[in-house]
C-alpha cells in the first residue's frame, strides 16, 4: 500500500510539474509567433487553461496580452505540443474581453 501512495505521490508531482511548465511554453510560443508578426510591442501576461491540457496535442487556452494601456482577453487554439513537439500551430478563436486604459 506504501509503494502506491509513493507511485502516486510522484506521478502527481511529474504531472504538476509538466502544468506549469505548459504554461510557460505556451507563453513562449506565442509570444514568438507575435514577435515574428511585428507586434513586439504586445506582451503576453497570463495564461489559462484546462487541467487536461498538457496531455492533449489540440486544446483551447485564453491567453491576457497588453499593449501600452490596453489589456485583452484573447481564445486561441494550439494544435501541437508546445512541450513535446516541434510543430505547434496557434489560431486566434476570438477576442473574448477588451480593456482600454486612457493615461494623462
Amino acid at each position: 500500500m506504501g509503494k502506491l501512495l509513493s507511485l502516486i505521490v510522484v506521478l502527481a508531482l511529474g504531472y504538476a510539474g509538466i502544468y506549469v511548465y505548459y504554461g510557460h511554453a505556451v507563453k513562449q510560443e506565442v509570444q514568438q509567433e507575435l514577435d515574428n508578426r511585428g507586434l513586439s510591442a504586445v506582451s503576453v501576461e497570463s495564461v489559462d487553461y484546462g487541467l487536461w491540457a498538457p496531455v492533449s496535442t489540440s486544446t483551447e487556452v485564453t491567453l491576457n496580452v497588453t499593449y501600452r494601456g490596453s489589456q485583452a482577453a484573447l481564445n486561441l487554439g494550439i494544435e501541437g505540443h508546445p512541450v513535446f513537439s516541434d510543430e505547434v500551430s496557434v489560431r486566434l478563436d476570438g477576442l473574448q474581453a477588451l480593456r482600454l486604459g486612457i493615461n494623462f
